[in-house]
């Protein structure tokens, strides 16, 4: 079964490397997290430049708080909130057309999956995800396959006992075109899923509910509109990088740049609070 964020679910704990160079940094840090539904236990660490904090909100949300100091804030690692790591993976989803996007991947239980991320360019509306069989993107999301199906049983929604372990229901777009999401998942293991495919969808998963004749096989939600390969991320105090080894970006330049192609190398724009 899966939960969407509604009920803001399982808290987990979040490892921000955030640009501080003075108590004033950590006061507007802190004052930033102050009193916020969903947040606690936060730790401020002026010497490491680092947050860390136990939250019922999607990173971007969390992100969005810190840089609203002026400050840069790069997500460096996730665990549970007994400070476990069970495992941790991303997917940077884009495609041919405009939409691109960022999902995680967190085990913050043997038995239950955290699911979270943002995803831009959709219209308006609801669209299907799901985890693919295949890791390939040679023909970007057409050579993908199948839904990730190892029980062989019938697409269904999220919250049915018998569906694809990759069915994992919709997420909707506001009007500007994004999603926000944040869902926990008891059937989706990540050690399962290194390795597969993220896909969205252009329409609305029917959850096996809607008597078209894909309804049970693909949920009828129309053609992969982005996709990308699951890989293995950092759990809580796995990430060490300051400096990255392919192109000697600092993390503060890579945060505003493009992961590859036009526009990685230019140069950096201060930060807005220096």
């Amino acid at each position: 079964m899966a939960s969407d964020s509604g009920d803001r679910g399982t808290a987990c704990t979040l490892e921000f490397a955030v640009q501080m160079t003075c108590q004033s940094c950590v006061d507007a840090v802190r004052k930033s997290l102050q009193g916020v539904a969903g947040i606690h236990g936060v730790e401020v660490q002026l010497e490491n430049q680092m947050v860390l904090l136990q939250t019922t909100l999607p990173s971007q949300e969390v992100q969005a708080l810190l840089e609203g100091t002026g400050r840069q804030a790069v997500l460096k690692g996730m665990g549970s909130d007994l400070l476990q790591n069970l495992g941790a993976a991303v997917a940077i989803l884009g495609g041919p057309g405009p939409v691109q996007g960022v999902v995680r991947f967190l085990q913050l239980a043997p038995e239950r999956c955290l699911i979270e991320g943002t995803i831009d360019g959709l219209e308006p509306g609801l669209h299907g995800l799901h985890v693919h069989q295949f890791g390939d993107l040679t023909k970007n999301c057409n050579s993908c396959g199948d839904h990730f199906n190892p029980d062989g049983t019938s697409h269904g929604g999220p919250q049915d006992a018998h569906r694809h372990r990759g069915d994992l229901g919709n997420v909707r777009a506001d009007a500007d075109g994004r999603a926000n999401f944040r869902i926990e998942d008891e059937q989706l293991k990540i050690w399962d899923v290194i390795g597969r495919s993220l896909v969205i969808d252009e329409g609305e998963d029917d959850l096996g509910r809607g008597g078209h004749p894909l309804s049970k096989i693909t949920g009828n939600s129309g053609k992969s509109l982005a996709c990308g390969i699951i890989a293995r991320s950092a759990g809580l105090f796995q990430n060490s990088k300051q400096i990255c080894s392919c192109d000697g970006l600092t993390i503060w330049e890579e945060r505003g740049r493009p992961i590859a192609g036009e526009g990685r190398k230019e140069p950096a724009q201060p930060p807005a609070h220096l």
